[in-house]
């Protein structure tokens, strides 16, 4: 190839987060000589504030029903490739002591930076280059020697020439850590389609202002919308409902969608009741046995003036058990990109191949992690989805 043997790469990645770093490993493995840019200071800043500091790096339960896509089948392939299995054993190699939290969901005993560290230290061995506090300024596919093309990338720290060029820049979700749209504009740039990009795993903003002097109240609660239920908790925030329950119904809600909350999973409260009768309980104490007090008071005041429950009618049980079991909202929104975890949508992977993750329209150009349309539910999963698009990339860019 007739390019400048300093500038020449094999395969450039644009992104060190977790796609960007576990599909550099995997190329640099192969005898790739691998250049990786970040536009940030430093790498895998994602992976650094992710599970509380201490990084949900993958759920035991991975399956392909626990992720969203305009085409369900198309992480099948690369979730298949590379299991969580996989990951934990890059985790022990590495020493790195780590602890199932709930329903599967692992996360580091100390912190991420154990984790980013981990993902240095197999980059130093494949060899990868990496560059922080590169901008991109322009990227070209050039014609070299009859049929053969490959990409220029012209950044504020030099330019640079490559075979393969994959993009691992991620969504737009939490703009403040420096998500950019540089991925989608890219895919454009080269005739990709794209599906619409909405916030995922997001609170939701409510209209009714009552909920707000709940704030910082979490109550388990069984969450549904659109056929999807979510058992877990929400929490009452000053602008409306999140949780882990309110973040994963909110990638299966569109705007004007109602969404059901259960407030009594697996709580009799006919009996609680008919227990506190004999001694003439005020509903709102009986109801402070499962809630938080202030919730009671709140709950009563609006829904269900409190009396003492030996007064209550079977009508009026029946009716305060059903709004109990179903509270329906209708979010006025969500707090947007700057709250939500993850980006819904992407580069639609009609334009992609499934076992690969190249570009149908660009051979050479690829697209992995949360660039591409899907989107995996809370608890580690867009993680291995990371892990598993950029192993696939790393074996073929």
């Amino acid at each position: 190839m007739n390019f400048l043997k300093k500038t020449y790469y094999n395969t450039i990645i644009i992104g060190a987060g977790a796609a960007g770093l576990m599909c550099a490993i995997e190329a640099g493995k192969r005898g790739r000589k691998v250049l990786v840019l970040e536009h940030a200071e430093k790498i895998g800043k994602k992976i650094l504030i992710s599970g509380g500091g201490r990084c949900n790096f993958t759920n035991l339960d991975v399956n392909p029903e626990n992720f969203i896509s305009n085409n369900p089948h198309f992480c099948k392939s690369a979730l298949a490739r590379y299991t969580p299995q996989d990951f934990i054993a890059i985790i022990e190699k590495h020493g790195i002591k780590y602890h199932e939290k709930k329903l599967g969901q692992l996360f580091c005993d100390g912190s991420a930076k154990e984790i980013v560290q981990m993902l240095q230290n197999e980059c130093d061995d494949a060899l990868v280059e990496i560059k922080a506090n590169c901008t991109i300024e322009k990227i070209e596919q050039i014609n070299n020697s009859g049929s053969e093309t490959a990409f220029h990338v012209t950044g504020n720290i030099g330019e640079f020439n490559s075979e393969s060029l994959v993009i691992a820049t991620g969504g737009i979700s939490i703009p403040q850590m420096g998500a950019t749209d540089f991925g989608y504009k890219l895919a454009k740039q080269f005739g990709l389609q794209l599906t619409k990009t909405v916030p995922g795993l997001v609170p939701f903003t409510l209209n009714e202002k009552t909920y707000s002097e709940l704030s910082g109240l979490s109550i388990d609660s069984i969450v549904s919308c659109n056929n999807t239920r979510f058992r877990e908790n929400i929490l009452f925030t000053h602008k409306g409902l999140s949780g882990p329950a309110i973040l994963q119904i909110s990638s299966y809600w569109n705007d004007g969608d109602e969404v059901t909350i259960d407030l009594l999973p697996a709580i009799d409260l006919e009996s609680l009741i008919t227990e506190h009768k004999p001694n003439k309980a005020e509903l709102v104490n009986v109801l402070a046995k499962i809630y938080p007090k202030r919730f009671a008071e709140t709950w009563c005041e609006i829904n269900f003036p409190s009396k003492p429950v030996n007064r209550i009618t079977q009508k009026e049980l029946d009716l305060l058990t059903f709004k109990l079991h179903n509270w329906v909202i209708v979010p006025k929104g969500t707090e947007g990109f700057g709250k939500a975890e993850v980006t819904k949508g992407g580069v639609d992977t009609g334009e992609l191949s499934g076992k690969t993750m190249e570009a149908k329209k660009v051979p050479g150009l690829y697209f992995i992690g949360e660039v591409v349309d899907v989107t995996g539910w809370l608890g580690g999963y867009n993680f291995q989805w990371a892990w598993a698009s950029g192993f696939a990339a790393g074996q073929y860019a």
